[in-house]
């Protein structure tokens, strides 16, 4: 039975060693949470760190690990305290965590942690094979583990891959500062599903695959050789009936029952009725802009003078990353700017913060959520903060303000709190005194929308909507009409060329015969590939054509030493082996001199892009331009084109990040028609990589042996990943 594996930085459980006795403790997060029906319900294995380095566990208690984690269906990942340091501390948290935050300054592109980083990616994917059957869905959670998609899918490249980033992906901008940005994007592209919090990150990514890897980008799909890679958002829920359940608990209580921190918050309540109680709460943290939202507390306090002793700001600050240089320094920051706010306001009656440095337990988080009529979260950049979908789902009442940072992924779904900009002091205290003076039926309105939302849309739909998305990928090949050229299916060719008595074949140059480069001028073929040409020309009963967009000097002066036909600027001219060049259509060049003016206007205006002149066609060449500036010119420009062709008999041919201009309607399903013309060839067989070879595939009978470079939709019977693969393909032809 196929199996469902998980994959994370942490286990969801807790590893104790008492007296040479081990106890695995489950986790309660939100991940734990959400992927509940897969792990535990489902036939699901979890594997990743159980949270003790090897140091840390006696020698003769290795095994007791592997069967602890065994029970609560996980795999652990041994990591060296080595590895955690590099791996966790160093490269996850001191360079991807501050970069992917846009907190630049505080990332660090040390060498050491990438290639300790690397070296548990590789630890990671060789537990992940271990585990791996025929049939497993595999998915991968977190900026932890970016190489290991394509560390799995290099291993098993039939597996299907799900990875899921949890916090934020940066824009191409800042990401492209990063030293291994390749590295990261191709370890991202090993997956078949890429999901993110929101449409933002989505589009950031896109992007930096588009600009920096300078992969096709369709909508939000990758086309990656034989393989498609589908990029979408998936906004993270909440365990939102535990929540709910746990605040309708709470409200029952009764003294004895209630916790200790519970009846003091009601003490200061009943002393204080018309008093308003503001929650904080959050990871110790510089992307939570804790320190930014004391000063805009302080600065409340000074504007609106009226509300001294009837707020009171109860903060949770949770320790994290104590060792780091920038967290300790925000500890300090943040304990004095709290004892000099105290110091400044409070009375005494009254204190202005209640400041926790800890952890709570979930009954105390609990107690803070059901009694604080605001909640203030203003975090500077944050993937999805799923406190705020906490505070909310527990106002049972419909009760209470969730003021919100428009910089959290939350802010895109929870359109009802009070958005602010956490940059943005006056902002911030008149919406804290907006907040204070909302009428109750306001709140019950605004919350009434955010908590069925929230309900509808939890932690278990949040993973079922994933999974789902991932298992319709498999689909996703089905869109093209192709079949992948496989052993059976190259046999099968292999023999009716064999068998045949009089063959041709119809080879394109650019992205077929010769991979693209920056300048097409430095495209000229290899030695190896012209010589693998001639071979096959030299076979008996074998035409071989060579058949292009390029111009005819160039064809010409590229091919002159290989006995093969050429057909240049997409059928314009031919010229037979030892024979000069002949033009196949009657078209006309008079309308050059009043279009290109026009392209030159479009290179003016695209850096990178440069026009090409043939005897009777203009392309303009976008592919060194910005990849999305180069389609958006590309798009505009054909429309202008289009527009002007209708009293001009001009046709637009839209290649690979190329359009060409020309008089007429010359392509390349006219000039293998004309080839193959009452010639009685008993085997067919042509292959190119754009969407003018698709002319030349719509024009073979059913019969020919068709074949599109790329996983793209064509008129092709069969397709070859990259270029690689049609060199390999020729070599087979060679043989024979």
């Amino acid at each position: 039975m196929s199996k469902t594996i998980i994959i994370s930085n942490r286990l969801p459980l807790q590893l104790q060693i008492n007296n040479n006795s081990l106890e695995a403790i489950p986790s309660v997060g939100g991940l734990a949470t959400g992927m509940k029906s897969v792990h535990r319900d489902g036939n699901g294995v979890w594997v990743g760190w159980p949270g003790l380095t090897e140091e840390e566990i006696p020698e003769d208690m290795q095994d007791k690990v592997v069967e602890a984690c065994k029970k609560e269906q996980c795999v652990p990942v041994n990591l060296d305290q080595e590895d955690v340091d590099g791996f966790y501390y160093g490269f996850s948290n001191r360079t991807i965590w501050p970069l992917f935050h846009y907190f630049m300054e505080y990332a660090e592109f040390e060498k050491n942690y990438w290639n300790t980083y690397k070296k548990v990616n590789e630890k990671f994917a060789e537990v992940v094979l271990e585990q791996l059957e025929d049939g497993d869905t595999v998915w991968v959670h977190d900026y932890q583990l970016m190489l290991l998609p394509q560390l799995i899918k290099k291993e098993r490249p039939e597996t299907r891959i799900g990875f899921f980033l949890h916090i934020p992906f940066p824009s191409y901008e800042v990401f492209r500062t990063l030293p291994w940005r390749k590295e990261i994007l191709k370890g991202l592209l090993g997956s078949d599903l890429i999901g993110f919090h929101t449409y933002d990150y989505e589009r950031h990514f896109l992007s930096s695959v588009s600009r920096i890897l300078r992969h096709d980008v369709n909508f939000n799909e990758i086309m990656l050789g034989d393989r498609l890679v589908t990029v979408n958002s998936f906004p993270m829920g909440i365990d939102y009936a535990k929540f709910e359940n746990a605040a309708l608990t709470n409200q029952k209580q009764n003294a004895k029952e209630q916790s200790e921190l519970q009846r003091r918050l009601d003490m200061h309540l009943d002393a204080t009725p018309d008093a308003k109680m503001i929650l904080s709460i959050d990871r110790l943290d510089y992307t939570k802009g804790i320190a930014n939202r004391i000063r805009a507390y302080e600065y409340f306090l000074e504007n609106y003078p009226q509300y001294l002793e009837k707020v009171r700001l109860v903060m949770l600050a949770v320790p994290s990353r104590s060792n780091v240089p920038q967290y300790q320094k925000l500890k300090k920051e943040v304990d004095e700017l709290v004892g000099r706010i105290n110091g400044k306001f409070a009375t005494v009656s009254w204190t202005p913060i209640w400041y926790f440095y800890r952890s709570m337990p979930f009954d105390n988080l609990i107690d803070l959520y059901t009694t604080c009529d605001i909640a203030l979260l203003t975090p500077i950049r944050d993937g999805m903060n799923l406190v705020a979908k906490e505070y909310v789902a527990t106002r049972t009442d419909k009760t209470g303000v969730l003021i919100l940072s428009e910089m959290t992924g939350a802010a895109q779904e929870l359109n009802e709190a009070l958005l602010i900009n956490p940059n943005n002091f006056e902002e911030i205290a008149e919406t804290l005194k907006e907040a204070i003076e909302m009428p109750e039926e306001e709140q019950k309105q605004r919350n009434s929308q955010m908590q069925k939302r929230l309900k509808r849309y939890n932690v278990e739909k949040w993973s079922s909507e994933f999974l789902d998305a991932l298992e319709k990928t498999k689909d996703k090949s089905d869109m093209v009409k192709a079949i992948k050229i496989k052993k059976t299916q190259q046999q099968e060719m292999m023999q009716a060329f064999q068998k045949s008595e009089k063959r041709i074949l119809f080879l394109d140059y650019d992205g077929t015969l010769r991979g693209f480069v920056s300048d097409p001028a430095n495209a000229k073929p290899d030695p190896a590939i012209l010589d693998l040409v001639a071979s096959i020309q030299a076979q008996e009963h074998t035409k071989v054509v060579i058949i292009s967009g390029r111009d005819r000097d160039t064809l010409g002066t590229w091919w002159k030493d290989v006995p093969v036909t050429l057909i240049a600027e997409h059928g314009v001219w031919k010229r037979k082996s030892g024979e000069d060049w002949e033009i196949t259509e009657k078209i006309k060049n008079d309308w050059m001199p009043q279009i290109r003016p026009i392209l030159e206007t479009y290179v003016d205006r695209t850096p990178g892009t440069f026009i090409e002149e043939k005897n009777y066609s203009l392309a303009w060449h976008y592919r060194n331009a910005d990849p999305e500036l180069g389609e958006m010119r590309a798009n505009e420009l054909s429309t202008v084109i289009k527009e002007l062709a209708s009293n001009k008999d001009l046709g637009v041919l839209d290649g690979n990040k190329v359009l060409e201009i020309k008089s007429g309607a010359v392509n390349k399903g006219k000039a293998v028609a004309k080839e193959i013309f009452n010639k009685d060839y008993s085997f067919i067989f042509s292959i190119g990589d754009d969407w003018t070879d698709e002319f030349m595939f719509e024009e073979l009978p059913e019969s020919a042996y068709t074949v599109k470079v790329g996983l793209q939709k064509t008129a092709a019977r069969f397709y070859v990943e990259d270029t690689d693969h049609v060199r390999q393909l020729l070599e087979e032809f060679a043989k024979n």
